[in-house]
């Protein structure tokens, strides 16, 4: 257990105004960044090094105000798409993966592109890819409107993939168990969500063919899997994350079905003083997404109100990490 965050006011004051009361904050590891997002914020930050801004990059590189805004300042310029990139420009595609139409309409267009896509979610594409090869249809878990979803279905020609969101979705799908069927999943989603809905695909499909390995990723399962040892000693969690992040939503439901209260944050400004009545414990993480600066942000508000005592509850240790595409590193 850490020591307890000094507070800046000495003894004599806090004997006049009273000290503030006690609590405990159970921090979460592994959180924050994973391997994907310290890479795809080294590309964009090495392509304004090697090119000079602006570099155009279409979408958010990673779903966090505080990441974008920081690469805003140095030069970077966020698109929605490749029509807002003026001919010749660098641009570089999101961590989330883009469909095989946006790098040939780059290339069509003579664009200088660096692909950021997590190799994780690469690993997916290529995946979709070989059973498609196999003439199977692909059943993919994930998010409707997600840009890793979008991405994903966006590797094989329209009608050979097909979305499911919920066990639910499974029984509505017009398929056989004769038909030659395989499942991918999205690699931010619920751990405990997606065992549920490939066990009802695979009652219902006994000879669907399914990954190696499973497609979440592992930065995805361990943050899960921290939250769910901070969450029954804690009276509240919090999550530092964006609300269009998908790891991010998923942090905040393993709490809440662990019974326990939680929010999701984006800043420590975000959190409203009467969470705190009546809670002597609280529970701290980040997405994967959310710098470990934003934490730390978070425990110096906290300790504005209350005597903070840290202790980090550690779940696993990560060690990832991914190369640099070539034409930034040579």
């Amino acid at each position: 257990m850490n020591a307890p965050l000094q507070n800046a006011k000495t003894g004599d004051e806090r004997a006049v105004e009273g000290a503030k009361p006690g609590i405990t904050l159970l921090i979460a590891a592994p959180r924050g960044f994973c391997a994907g997002v310290d890479r795809a914020i080294e590309i964009v930050e090495r392509a304004l090094d090697r090119y000079g801004a602006p570099v155009y990059v279409r979408h958010e590189i990673v779903h966090n105000r505080y990441v974008v805004d920081g690469l805003k300042a140095k030069g970077a310029i966020f698109v929605d798409e490749l029509d807002q990139v003026p001919d010749g420009a660098h641009v570089v595609f999101s961590a989330h993966g883009v469909p095989k139409s946006v790098p040939a309409e780059a290339r069509q267009r003579k664009l200088l592109y660096v692909d950021a896509t997590c190799p994780l979610v690469s690993k997916v594409h290529r995946q979709a890819e070989r059973q498609v090869e196999k003439d199977r249809h692909i059943i993919f878990v994930g998010h409707e409107g997600h840009p890793e979803v979008i991405g994903t279905m966006g590797q094989v020609e329209p009608g050979r993939m097909s979305l499911v969101e919920t066990v639910e979705d499974v029984g509505k799908l017009p398929f056989s168990a004769e038909d030659e069927l395989a499942f991918l999943t999205q690699t931010t989603l619920s751990v405990d969500d997606t065992a549920e809905i490939v066990a009802a695909l695979r009652e219902r499909f006994p000879g669907i063919a399914g990954p190696k390995a499973e497609d979440i990723c592992y930065a995805t399962s361990n943050r899960q899997a921290a939250v769910k040892r901070i969450a029954p000693g804690s009276d509240l969690v919090l999550v530092i994350g964006a609300p269009n992040s998908s790891n991010s939503l998923r942090l905040v439901e393993v709490a809440e079905r662990m019974g326990t209260d939680a929010r999701l944050i984006q800043r420590a400004d975000d959190i409203d003083p009467a969470w705190l009545e009546g809670v002597g414990t609280v529970g701290l993480t980040a997405s994967a997404s959310a710098p470990e600066t934003l934490v730390r942000e978070v425990v110096e508000k906290l300790s504005e109100w209350r005597e903070v005592t840290e202790e980090t509850i550690s779940a696993t240790e990560e060690k990832m990490v991914f190369k640099l595409p070539r034409q930034l590193t040579e």
